[in-house]
């Protein structure tokens, strides 16, 4: 259907419309939705370019339908017209529709003094509301495209969750300094009980959201994700809806933005059972990157200030002043206050860095407050704002009804949803992990150095981090080609093995970016890459790449689990993995992490590492799900004698680290990084690609390209 909205007219040929399954008819075709795929108009000069260039990368594109200058859709199957209507039908959106709407009183929320108490606070951070939502946060890529300024979670402990995404808008030839911001708002309770008003608020705590991460109100734009139990025809049913649509009506019309697209559903009935009213406003918005911020507390010694408004009118002056002290850098952290009141900021702003504060002020700390902010700044904020406390080295809360550490806090917010996403660990592991030093360095230049060194970048089904790769190789000074394997077809296959040959045949470095290969099928990562390289065509130009030209080869993530399948790591040739090879296996903890780990360079033996010191500790961002290095104990003491356990995890003392948080994964040995007895195969599961300076605002990610400057100057 969504081909039927691009042009006026059209003819669509709903048998050239490619298909999962065997066997639909043709409303099953017509009416089935399309996931991962997209719809574009083409004019008929440039079909054939355009179909030529889908092909390079790899994707299958396909004419279904042609634009016609008579205003009627028409759908043809087996050369029957299956459907025919005229465009000024659809353009009328159908018959009018109309709806009788009783809408109840409902009782505005009262702000009533809340229990000030152990059991309040302690309770409020059980709330699966506010509990820590960071293992199933960490199933998802949050580096990936090298533009996060904010961290899902932040500080020098990774616990201080943000409340609003930050990424750069990607530039492909020049460094970004825009920042696209965006953030969401919903309270299911104040929905449930008053729909106009839990609308509003929703409004008003995405826009807010977007203030204390350093946006911009007035430069934001706002969308509605909307769900609703089946209405019926029953005037109440259909009042809830209205009386949210009214409430978030009020907030536009308060801050002067209005909702642009979204998407609802009036289907959330099932029997006796109702959804909650759900009206998700979501906020988007741009501010330069430095004025971008996290919510972490940055020093102890800070003021805490409370700056709210009683009156609903006085909320767009209000984000504008907080809004003006970010840009002023007068805030240091900030905090859109919401269902936690000041409680929940106090806890997750604190967390981050494990700085503590002391509250002075008698005032409720568990009011919502929506529309409030909780400020941490070095200055004073003068008339409007209360300082509420202030900042304190000794990592632990000190509120009016009692004393928390810090730690206690966190195990907190961990317990509640512990069993489902595995936020507690029970760690187990090897009894000690030796922490590695191997002195000894390999050649660090190349036999038949070049001026302007090459880098060969194949891009494989599933492969998402060429980009990355590109531009950090790019900054030192190579030059770099990418090669996209088609597997359209066999045919195409063939071409594909012929061009990576052709390709490798000048080249200095064959490095394999990370990303999921054939979606990590058959049954493991890296078996795909694997089972091109094996073929002998190209398995003979990386032997000559090695050999006789003294190149390098080298793999990050998915490409260092290719590398491993192989055989090429740990030993430097392509050969038959034997049961006392290493692997690299599923993640102790049992699902895909991204996240912030400490690496300690334990080996120089590679020229990839030559820029580097034995010691030297590099905080870099991890994404797999296959990470876990294991072997048996004789290959690791082997590995470990020839220098060729490059790096290793590592605690914050440095000192190897065994399944724990600093060694998610659990591999054994703490090897984060593995070399060939040569030195000239490396790969690593950590992304160096995507430690750049400007990013990651809020966490310590060490920004250093010093492994691809060390292979850069091998062969140069």
């Amino acid at each position: 259907m969504a081909i039927g909205e691009l042009a006026p007219g059209l003819v669509i040929d709903l048998d050239a419309i490619p298909t999962k399954y065997e066997g639909l008819d043709g409303t099953e075709r017509a009416i089935s939705e399309s996931q991962e795929r997209m719809a574009m108009v083409v004019a008929p000069l440039d079909v054939s370019a355009f179909l030529q260039y889908a092909n390079e990368e790899n994707l299958e594109a396909t004419v279904v339908a042609r634009v016609t200058g008579d205003p009627v859709l028409r759908m043809t199957c087996q050369g029957k017209v299956l459907v025919e209507i005229d465009r000024s039908l659809l353009d009328s959106n159908g018959a009018k529709k109309h709806a009788t709407v009783e809408i109840p009183h409902y009782p505005r929320s009262e702000k009533r003094p809340s229990a000030q108490s152990v059991q309040a606070f302690e309770a409020m951070l059980s709330d699966l509301n506010v509990a820590s939502k960071q293992a199933l946060n960490q199933m998802f890529d949050s580096t990936i495209g090298c533009g996060t300024l904010l961290l899902p979670f932040g500080g020098k402990t990774m616990r201080s969750p943000i409340q609003a995404m930050a990424a750069l808008i990607a530039l492909p030839e020049v460094e970004s300094s825009t920042a696209s911001l965006a953030a969401w708002g919903y309270d299911p309770y104040v929905m449930e009980s008053n729909p106009f008003e839990g609308a509003f608020l929703a409004v008003v705590h995405s826009l807010a959201k977007v203030v204390a991460a350093g946006g911009d109100w007035d430069q934001t734009y706002l969308t509605f994700q909307e769900y609703f139990g089946r209405p019926g025809d029953d005037p109440a049913r259909w009042g809830v809806v209205a009386s949210a649509l009214l409430g978030a009506y009020k907030a536009q019309r308060l801050f002067g933005k209005a909702a642009i697209g979204g998407k609802d559903s009036m289907s959330g009935s099932f029997r006796q059972l109702d959804v909650p009213p759900t009206l998700v406003s979501f906020a988007v918005s741009v501010a330069p990157k430095d004025d971008v911020i996290g919510p972490e507390w940055k020093r102890a010694g800070s003021k805490l200030y409370l700056l709210q408004k009683e009156q609903e009118r006085e909320l767009p002056a209000l984000f504008e002043q907080v809004g003006g002290l970010v840009r002023k850098k007068q805030v240091l952290s900030c905090w859109a206050l919401g269902y936690g009141g000041i409680a929940e900021a106090l806890s997750k702003m604190a967390l981050g860095n494990d700085i503590g504060c002391k509250v002075t002020a008698d005032i409720d700390l568990f009011c919502k407050r929506y529309g409030a902010f909780l400020v941490e700044s070095d200055h004073e904020l003068g008339p409007g704002s209360v300082c509420i406390g202030h900042t304190i080295e000794k990592a632990e809360l000190c509120l009016p009804f009692g004393t928390w550490e810090l730690e206690h806090i966190q195990q907190l917010l961990a317990a509640p949803l512990s069993s489902v996403y595995g936020n507690r660990e029970e760690w187990e592991s090897e009894s000690t992990v030796p922490t590695l030093s191997y002195m000894k360095r390999a050649r660090i230049r190349s036999r038949y150095p070049v001026a302007k060194p090459k880098v060969l970048l194949p891009v494989f089904f599933g492969t998402n981090c060429e980009y990355d790769a590109e531009r950090v190789w790019n900054a030192c000074n190579v030059s770099c080609e990418t090669v996209v394997i088609n597997t359209q077809s066999e045919s195409e296959v063939r071409r594909s093995i012929v061009r990576l040959r052709d390709a490798l045949r000048q080249a200095q470095i064959l490095f394999l970016s990370g990303g999921f290969s054939a979606a990590d099928e058959p049954d493991g990562s890296g078996k795909f890459i694997a089972a091109f390289l094996r073929n002998p065509l190209i398995q003979k130009e990386i032997v000559d790449l090695l050999e006789k030209r003294d190149g390098l080869v080298g793999g990050i993530c998915n490409g260092f689990q290719a590398l491993v399948q192989l055989g090429l790591l740990p030993h430097g040739r392509i050969t038959t993995i034997g049961e006392h090879d290493p692997l690299l296996d599923y993640n102790r903890a049992g699902r895909h992490i991204s996240t912030v780990v400490r690496t300690r360079v334990s080996s120089t033996l590679s020229p990839w590492f030559s820029e580097y010191e034995v010691g030297q500790v590099h905080r870099l961002p991890i994404s797999h799900g296959e990470g876990r290095f294991t072997a048996d104990a004789d290959t690791l003491n082997a590995l470990a004698e020839a220098g060729q356990i490059a790096s290793q995890y590592v605690d914050e003392h440095n000192v190897a680290a065994p399944f724990s948080v600093d060694n998610p994964n659990g591999s054994l040995y703490a090897v984060e990084a593995l070399s060939s007895a040569d030195g000239k195969v490396f790969g690593r599961m950590a992304h160096s690609e995507r430690a750049v300076s400007e990013l990651y605002r809020n966490a310590p990610v060490s920004a250093d390209f010093g492994l691809f400057k060390g292979a850069a100057n091998y062969v140069r």
